[in-house]
């Protein structure tokens, strides 16, 4: 096993090559991550407690307005923990194709790809510095993607989280073994 860095690692065995990448985070990021969670349930669980016993009319539907945004956002960020917690984005080249699973404690769905329809794989071309990629790229969210490629006239992304230098480092292992794979597949 080859570890680019302490979140990505690349396992080769026999034909196939499998890439794991974690969604961790360093332990300050998560303790503000489970921060925000705990004081934003207390929230909601003051605004329910509110909406229960307020007896003034005019204040009952706003407030059940807004427990609606509340729960919203107590999912979202809920989703976010979890995947930071206990997600890892999985890729796997293998007998012609590619499979790539977002796995949250082992459940996921995973999505194949025949080797031969890939075409464009590379870097995502993103304006860093963007509000919507400091947005998407930012640790309360699950991360944005770095990678791509066309495949049957759409586009697919994926590298949820990666780092410039972890991107390209993966993006020159997996067109390597692309080639690898389908060469293979013309003998």
């Amino acid at each position: 096993m080859e570890f680019i860095s302490d979140r990505v690692s690349v396992e080769r065995q026999g034909s196939g090559t499998s890439v794991v990448i974690s969604a961790r985070l360093p332990m300050k990021q998560m303790a503000l991550l489970g921060l925000w969670l705990a004081v934003w349930t207390l929230c909601g669980a003051a605004f329910m407690y509110e909406a229960s016993v307020n007896k003034m009319p005019e204040m009952r539907m706003p407030l059940w307005v807004m427990l609606a945004f509340w729960a919203y956002f107590e999912l979202r960020i809920m989703r976010v923990l979890l995947w930071r917690t206990k997600g890892f984005e999985l890729w796997r080249v293998l007998e012609g194709e590619l499979t790539i699973k977002n796995s949250l404690f082992r459940f996921g769905r995973a999505n194949r790809y025949f080797i031969a329809n890939i075409q464009r794989l590379g870097l995502l071309n993103m304006e860093k510095t963007s509000w919507k990629w400091q947005l998407s790229d930012s640790f309360w969210t699950r991360g944005a993607e770095q990678l791509g490629f066309e495949y049957q006239g759409r586009k697919v992304a994926f590298g949820r989280g990666l780092t410039e230098e972890e991107a390209r480092k993966l993006v020159h292992l997996l067109s390597t073994e692309l080639k690898r794979e389908r060469k293979a597949a013309q003998q």
